[in-house]
């Protein structure tokens, strides 16, 4: 099933819950050697809707009006909401310095493959414990080099997907000057914010 929210999105009052920045939270982990990545199944379906907003989520099926118990996707809040949660469980070991949460993305970095399988045992425990469920198909444990967030880390290195820029690589060069300034001066006005704040 498939919900239309945006008519409901435009009556949530926007939740300014930080979600980390991938290029600098990915360049702590590029100096470890170990990585072990999870991914939350399902992400946003795994938190509850409140008893109270539920009626705010009916959409219409051939029986009647169905109510989501779990937060749909494509609600405006969903993000930092989940954002919010998952700092909220593993707040001892983002104080540590080896984890990296982007909203349903779950990042584990160590030094040594000891060190990794600790902290793995550590977060799956929490997981546990909240009955939260990892999608299996996308966790990968231990490895040196990894390809997350649309970025190839490793202990030596940061690097870009070239998966994920093959589009823009295939994409001709704009014939005119102006064009080839305007296509580009997104990437150069968000770079400039994160090298002069």
């Amino acid at each position: 099933m498939v919900g239309e929210f945006r008519a409901l999105n435009t009556y949530i009052v926007p939740d300014r819950y930080p979600i980390p920045n991938i290029q600098i939270s990915l360049t702590q982990i590029s100096q470890e050697v170990y990585i072990s990545t999870m991914d939350a199944l399902k992400g946003f379906h795994q938190n509850v809707v409140t008893p109270r907003a539920r009626k705010y989520f009916g959409i219409i099926v051939h029986c009647g009006v169905c109510e989501y118990l779990r937060i749909p996707f494509g609600i405006k809040n969903a993000p930092s909401h989940f954002q919010k949660m998952m700092i909220e469980i593993f707040p001892e070991e983002l104080l540590e310095g080896w984890l990296l949460i982007c909203i349903d993305d779950i990042i584990i970095y160590s030094k040594t493959l000891e060190e990794n399988i600790d902290r793995l045992s550590r977060v799956l425990g929490k997981i546990q414990s909240v009955n939260m469920k990892p999608s299996f198909k996308k966790c990968h444990f231990g490895f040196k080099e990894l390809k997350e967030l649309g970025h190839v880390v490793s202990g030596l290195s940061l690097g870009i997907d070239r998966n994920k820029v093959a589009a823009l690589l295939m994409k001709p060069m704009p014939q005119k000057k102006f064009s080839q300034f305007w296509d580009f001066q997104d990437i150069t006005d968000s770079k400039m914010k994160i090298w002069h704040p």
